[in-house]
Formats: C-alpha cells, sequence, structure tokens
C-alpha cells in the first residue's frame, strides 16, 4: 500500500485490484450516483474492466495515477477516492481535475473538504500545478459547498451534451477553478 498523502483524518493510498469490491459498493449506491448518471449502479464488469484500470493508469507527465482511495487514518476504513489528474494527458500537469466520491455514510463530516485541501495544497506546492478545475451539475449543492471550501471559485456555468439527461441536468453543470497565483495569495484560508 503506498500512502500519497495524509491528513488529520484521512490517509490517501494509491488504489490496487483488491479494491474492486469498495469501487462497486461505492457505485453501487443510487444517492451516490444520483449527479452522475441519476443514481443506476456501475456493473461489476464494468468496474473490472473500465473504472478501475482508469484509476490504475499513471499519467505520464506526472508519474501518478491520479485517484487516491480514501481511508479513515485512525480504522483503516474505506470511504471512496479523490482524484488529482491532469486534464490533458499529453500535456505537462499544468491543469488537473480535482474530484472525489465518497460513500453515503461519510458525507456530512468533513472528509471531503478536508481530501480536497489537502490535494489543491499538495498539487501547487509539491507537484507544479498552475490551475485546479472541479465540476459538477449545478443542482449539486453539497460538492459546489466542497469546491468553495476548498478555495475554488466559481467560474462558469455550461450545458454539456449527455445521452441520457438526468434529473436537474436541464440546469447544466458549474465549473470551479483555483490558479496558484490566487492559492499563494491566499494559502492561509483555504
Amino acid at each position: 500500500m503506498k500512502i500519497f498523502l495524509e491528513t488529520d483524518r484521512l490517509t490517501l493510498r494509491e488504489l490496487t485490484g483488491a479494491d474492486a469490491d469498495h469501487l462497486f459498493e461505492l457505485d453501487g449506491d443510487p444517492e451516490v450516483m444520483r449527479y452522475l448518471n441519476g443514481g443506476k449502479p456501475t456493473p461489476r464488469e464494468e468496474i473490472l474492466d473500465r473504472v478501475l484500470p482508469r484509476m490504475l493508469h499513471r499519467h505520464d507527465v506526472s508519474g501518478h495515477p491520479g485517484y487516491w482511495a480514501a481511508e479513515i487514518r485512525s480504522t483503516g476504513e474505506f470511504i471512496g477516492w479523490f482524484e488529482l489528474r491532469p486534464l490533458v494527458e499529453e500535456e505537462a500537469p499544468e491543469s488537473v481535475e480535482l474530484g472525489y466520491r465518497l460513500r453515503r455514510t461519510a458525507w456530512g463530516k468533513g472528509y471531503a473538504t478536508e481530501g480536497s485541501r489537502a490535494l489543491v495544497r499538495e498539487g501547487f506546492a509539491g507537484l507544479g500545478v498552475e490551475r485546479v478545475v472541479a465540476r459538477t451539475m449545478a443542482v449539486n449543492t453539497g460538492s459546489r459547498n466542497v469546491m468553495e471550501k476548498a478555495g475554488l471559485r466559481f467560474v462558469r456555468t455550461f450545458h454539456a451534451d449527455w445521452p441520457e439527461a438526468i434529473p436537474g441536468s436541464e440546469h447544466g453543470e458549474v465549473e470551479y477553478a483555483l490558479t496558484r497565483d490566487e492559492w499563494l495569495a491566499t494559502a492561509g484560508e483555504a
């Protein structure tokens, strides 16, 4: 188990093939998947054939997989995952995407904010990132709050072309971002 970073309450470690059951359980919760695909569970075959390989892939430009399992430090309990990966694979990791998916039992406890802040800090202070971007559905107020608490600022609302509309998609998606210069100016606040 290779640890990427630790916070007061979380360990972010590299995912392994042994995490397939955790991912299947996480993506099987309709509330967890509500703002991603309308609440449909991800089939086990898709976890094994598409999701897990994508999460294990090491990006050439950063040398990191970009996804990390999130565990409670005191117990080792898997509560979900965090993402900080290059937006464009072939380019230097100047712009990265921040993301997270947590079990419902971990919601409302500050874990998403804690992990996001730690990744933003690591991106700017340790990985040479110039810009962190995060996106969610406009109606996903929980994730929007996490993005703001992590220091990201609202950039725009846009309408993506999705094959199947899900409840709330008519309101569009939102993008939040933070640059290195903005982070440096407010590093003690986020």
